[in-house]
């Protein structure tokens, strides 16, 4: 099993997002109907990439009829938005390495908006690869264990039988890794074994974190990532920031 999980370090910046919960259905959306578009038709069963946008939209707690809604959409006549993904990278204030995934219909608004995030807040905007080799992508199921409902071991040997790749426990949840092929069967292998996602995706996992020593630099990571959450192209930021 590998070292202290930093799910909580990551997914703490993204309260604000899972905050808004109009906009984080929004923006679920999107990747659904890209899903639909680019992966193969509106059944999950025949289209892995839109199975796991629907395990995601699930622990986001977004309703079903909305599921169902944007499935119509996207494989009706009204599905025409004509979104694409494009993913930045660069680096925030000290130095921190942050990988910026959006889906638009403007790449031209987009990268500017996404410059002047990194711009306004002391970060500077990079070139392809210029992190990602410090990520790799990995598909990540939390279950909740806030009232310690579960035993750590049975639900390691469960997610391990199910064909995780790595297991993290941590005081309040569970940290479920696979890789990302293996995500949808893990995924529906614990589901059926009655767990619950409180998230559940594919993510860019740093493999290494930096601390930031200034206030100034603290102050301006935050107001960076609240920024990129509030865009409407960012679909997901990922970061090596450790905030412990």
């Amino acid at each position: 099993m590998s070292g202290h999980s930093k799910w909580h370090n990551i997914q703490k910046t993204k309260g604000a997002q899972d905050a808004k919960r109009a906009s984080a259905f929004t923006k679920i959306s999107k990747e659904m109907i890209v899903a639909v578009k680019e992966g193969g038709g509106a059944d999950p069963a025949n289209n892995s990439r839109l199975a796991t946008v629907i395990t995601k939209a699930k622990a986001a707690n977004m309703p079903n009829d909305n599921i169902k809604r944007v499935l119509e959409k996207a494989s009706g006549a009204a599905g025409t938005d004509n979104f694409e993904s494009i993913t930045y990278e660069g680096y925030g204030p000290g130095g921190v390495a942050v990988i910026v995934e959006a889906m638009t219909d403007s790449r031209n608004r987009t990268a500017a908006n996404v410059r002047h995030h990194f711009d306004k807040y002391g970060g500077k905007m990079g070139a392809s690869g210029c992190v990602s080799w410090n990520f790799s992508r990995k598909g990540v199921l939390v279950i909740d264990n806030e009232e310690g409902d579960f035993d750590e071991d049975a639900v390691m040997m469960d997610a391990l039988e199910a064909g995780a790749a790595d297991f993290l426990p941590e005081e309040e949840c569970f940290e479920v890794r696979t890789e990302p092929d293996d995500f949808n069967a893990v995924a529906d292998a614990l589901s059926a074994k009655g767990y619950a996602f409180i998230s559940a995706q594919i993510e860019m996992v740093p493999g290494e974190y930096k601390k930031l020593d200034t206030a100034e630099e603290l102050a301006n990571m935050e107001k960076m990532l609240d920024i990129f959450d509030d865009d409407d192209d960012v679909q997901n930021i990922w970061h090596n920031w450790d905030r412990d």
